[in-house]
């Protein structure tokens, strides 16, 4: 199985595995900032069998400016969420959204952080779907309890600290909007600009006009222009934060297609800006 095939899988090959025995847990994680209608649309139509993961009440603590807006929710909880929606140890789970994966991605890192070694996301979410002619189901689905245990610690986090020093030691990538990372806008937190000495890589490029993942040769390419080679040495260690720790996800997604391991700045930026200690830059940086 190649490095793609263990992150990404398309329409066609989910449904199949549906209907095969032991057949995947299939999570749909809808969710965008500043849109709470996640739940109901997923009520309106779903992927067969798909369970709905509130992202902000099961995929992340409690917000607070020390730790920013999704932090890292408790292992027991997530424990406790993941066998709500069904997963078993012995089992993959796939995950979805109808944003490219940008949101999908945060249960996807977190399953993978909590030892499951066999999570993938349905490239082009919920939209591919669709346009493979696969059906849809409406109302709630409740799985039987899962089994999953959650041992954290299977994929790197960055704390703050950690943050600032591979910003001058590595390479720290700024998943959010170009706007946001020069400072130009900033809708939700406190402070704009970015960490000093991080690169700008919007998450959004990392997907084609239709919201799947691009090629390996095109994310190849995007990621050696902003300083990140696959199949290089590790001596260049790479980080990634965004807002608040949830679309960062979806660039180390991007990246594990490719073969290279990225760390998580969980707290990511609305952890960083609430801390007046911290330094900001601003502008299209270096």
């Amino acid at each position: 199985m190649t490095p793609r095939e263990r992150v990404l899988v398309d329409a066609p090959a989910l449904a199949a595995a549906l209907g095969t025995v032991g057949p995947p847990t299939v999570l749909d994680v809808r969710w965008a900032l500043g849109v709470t209608d996640g739940r109901e649309r997923y009520l309106a139509g779903h992927v067969p069998g798909a369970v709905y993961a509130d992202l902000e009440s099961e995929l992340a603590a409690p917000p607070s400016p020390a730790a920013g807006r999704h932090p890292l929710p408790d292992p027991q909880d997530l424990q406790d969420a993941a066998r709500r929606w069904g997963v078993r140890g012995d089992r993959g789970v796939v995950v979805y959204d109808a944003v490219g994966g940008t949101s999908a991605s945060r249960a996807w890192w977190l399953l993978r952080w909590a030892g499951h070694d066999d999570v993938r996301i349905l490239d082009g979410g919920l939209a591919a779907w669709e346009r493979a002619g696969l059906p849809v189901a409406e109302g709630e689905v409740r799985a039987e309890p899962g089994d999953v245990v959650v041992t954290p610690g299977a994929l790197p986090v960055l704390d703050a600290d950690d943050a600032a020093g591979l910003a001058a030691s590595g390479v720290l990538l700024d998943a959010r909007a170009g706007e946001r990372y020069r400072g130009e806008v900033e809708p939700v937190d406190p402070r704009a600009g970015h960490v000093p000495g991080a690169t700008s890589a919007p998450t959004t490029a990392n997907l084609a006009d239709d919201g799947t993942f691009l090629d390996d040769a095109a994310l190849r390419e995007r990621f050696a222009a902003l300083g990140v080679a696959a199949g290089r040495a590790a001596d260049v260690p790479v980080g990634v934060y965004c807002g608040s720790g949830v679309t960062a996800a979806h660039e180390i997604a991007a990246l594990a297609t490719l073969g290279i391991d990225a760390a998580l700045y969980a707290g990511s930026w609305s952890q960083w800006s609430n801390d007046p200690a911290r330094p900001v830059e601003t502008g299209p940086g270096a």
